[in-house]
């Protein structure tokens, strides 16, 4: 029997475990099997295999039941995901449903989610921005946060790597609030938006508006070619998974690639309980999962563990590995697991019309967009809150026709609609300061389906937000009448945090253990052989939206945990 049970331990044992295949999981895959590691990763929701998992992808608007729309017992059914702009009838089937996957609001907060191979890769806005030391530097001298343990320059080379394999599209600005990065060609502006960008940048020095980076094959090289993929066909269909590979996806890109070596093993289907550690030993030993069909436990063992579930599930795992060592959970000798969590504030918006460039219009699609760095509090701290905000700007033009007549005069003006004036529109993306008050913790009572802990998110925002809210609102108002702009509407959408979909931190990096989670390779200072490369390790949120910056942790983490081994 002895033999037995040592028989099925070593069939379960690898030499590293990834939780997690989403956009930072698919990564830590990726380069572990590449440095010819065995390693396991495991995943809660269903397989999703890329193209062949895609049911909605080549459908035209007529084949959806309801016109790509959700119907209102199902909305009612999931008021939080109803909320996310990308849950439609063409991509409902990537995100959880609220009445399978409850939590606990002791706040307001919506949290989206993507449970599958690939998890919110498929699902992401495809925004890239590089940090700077801008952000890294901020806590230290803003006194908001405890100081990151790394600086713009450890991050490079980093950056630079996943650009190169994942595809990003953008120019070369200058700009060292932004970083520049190993770019394919930017998607280019429109001639409103241009003019806009020479409007702004020529009255007001300091502020500049570019095409936005994002993550999609503008003009693909010869190692996005060897992942199966080409060129982005601006379809602009990217929520429903990309059967050209156009956009970045761990689906299209890493976990293939991992694949491929031979070395990945992955398991589906498997909710992580949480990581063992074996108090002889002094480190992590493995995984506990519960099957999630069958209920069943199992324990997976490996040498070096990558927690990778998407921020506030990575929480929930460690707050929930605990043993006589770690009775708050793993790593938790701070006391700072579950807080400082933070988000990206989206919760403004402005909206106007230009009457100008009437004998221009646009054709066709564009996968990126416009985007306004961070200007505030930049060179120094010259407004009455702390940090800043970038902005989405976007201008278009549509036809309508006249439907207030009847017969054959209606009928003409359907057939035959007119161009109307530009629309114009930007969003804002507001940093929020991490605080203690902000956290997650496991619920003492509620169990879900699986018998795990729900999350208590206890998350809001305060007077810093509503001041820099007011700042963009305003700043935008009078840069858009600056432009001519007309007919601008101001928009606070009121909206809970979450719904920007960024939600960061909880297992911190810093230097000292006493008040952090993490050291600067993204190790458990108290258990070094488990990573954590999610945005649970933001210290802060800069204004940039962050998945790149995850990727970047995550490829550098395993290049220091595969040396280290």
């Amino acid at each position: 029997m002895a033999n037995l049970l040592n028989d099925s331990a070593k069939q379960r044992t690898y030499d590293a475990i990834v939780i997690g295949s989403g956009i930072s999981g698919g990564w830590a895959a990726k380069e572990l099997c590449e440095k010819g590691l065995k390693t396991l990763v495991l995943e809660r929701g269903r397989d999703v295999k890329h193209i062949k998992d895609y049911p909605t992808t080549n459908k035209y608007p007529w084949e959806f039941e309801h016109r790509n729309e959700i119907p209102y017992a199902i909305k009612q059914e999931n008021p939080i995901v109803s909320r996310c702009y990308a849950y439609r009838e063409d991509a409902a089937h990537f995100f959880v449903k609220d009445v399978e996957h409850p939590y606990v609001q002791e706040k307001p907060f919506d949290w989206i989610r993507g449970y599958q191979v690939g998890g919110k890769s498929l699902l992401w806005a495809r925004q890239t921005q590089r940090w700077s030391d801008f952000d890294f530097e901020g806590p230290a001298r803003d006194q908001f946060a405890v100081d990151w343990p790394i600086r713009y320059q450890d991050l490079k080379p980093w950056y630079d790597h996943v650009e190169r394999f994942a595809g990003i599209s953008g120019d070369r600005d200058g700009l060292p609030e932004l970083p520049d990065g190993e770019f394919l060609p930017a998607y280019p502006l429109n001639i409103v938006e241009k003019y806009f960008k020479q409007q702004i940048e020529s009255k007001y020095p300091g502020r500049k508006v570019i095409s936005a980076r994002c993550a999609h094959l503008s003009q693909p090289k010869q190692i996005h070619i060897d992942q199966g993929r080409v060129q982005c066909q601006n379809r602009v269909l990217c929520q429903r998974g990309c059967p050209f590979g156009g956009y970045f996806s761990s689906n299209a890109s890493t976990l293939p690639w991992a694949a491929k070596t031979g070395n990945m093993t992955l398991r589906p289907d498997s909710v992580v309980h949480s990581i063992l550690y074996d108090d002889a030993k002094g480190k992590a030993v493995g995984v506990k999962v519960i099957d999630k069909n069958s209920k069943e436990e199992m324990d997976f063992f490996a040498d070096v563990i990558f927690l990778n579930a998407g921020a506030l599930n990575s929480n929930l795992i460690l707050l929930n590995s605990k043993s006589s060592r770690f009775p708050n959970g793993l790593g938790n000798d701070s006391g700072t697991l579950g807080k400082y969590v933070a988000f990206h504030n989206y919760s403004a918006r402005i909206s106007a019309q230009y009457e100008g460039h009437l004998d221009y219009t646009t054709e066709g699609r564009r996968p990126g967009g416009v985007y306004i760095p961070r200007f505030r509090n930049l060179h120094k701290q010259e407004m009455d809150f702390l940090r800043g905000y970038a902005a989405g700007f976007g201008a278009s033009r549509s036809k309508s026709a006249d439907q207030s007549g009847f017969g054959t005069d209606l009928k003409e003006s359907l057939l035959n609609p007119k161009l109307g004036l530009w629309s114009i529109g930007s969003h804002m993306m507001g940093e929020t300061i991490p605080k203690e008050s902000n956290y997650v913790a496991l619920d003492a009572n509620l169990k879900d389906e699986w018998g795990m802990p729900q999350l208590k998110i206890s998350v809001d925002y305060d007077d810093n937000d509503a001041k820099m809210k007011q700042d963009y609102l305003d700043t935008m108002e009078e840069m858009f009448t600056t432009a001519g702009f007309i007919n601008i509407k101001r928009n606070d959408a009121g909206q809970a945090p979450g719904l920007d979909i960024h939600e960061m931190g909880g297992v911190r990096m810093g230097h000292d253990p006493k008040t952090s989670m993490l050291n600067k390779w993204n190790q458990l200072h108290s258990c070094p052989n488990v990573f954590v490369t999610d945005g649970a390790c933001m210290t802060s949120t800069s204004t940039q939206n962050p998945s790149l910056t995850y990727m970047a942790f995550a490829a550098r983490a395993v290049d220091y945990a595969v040396k280290h081994l």
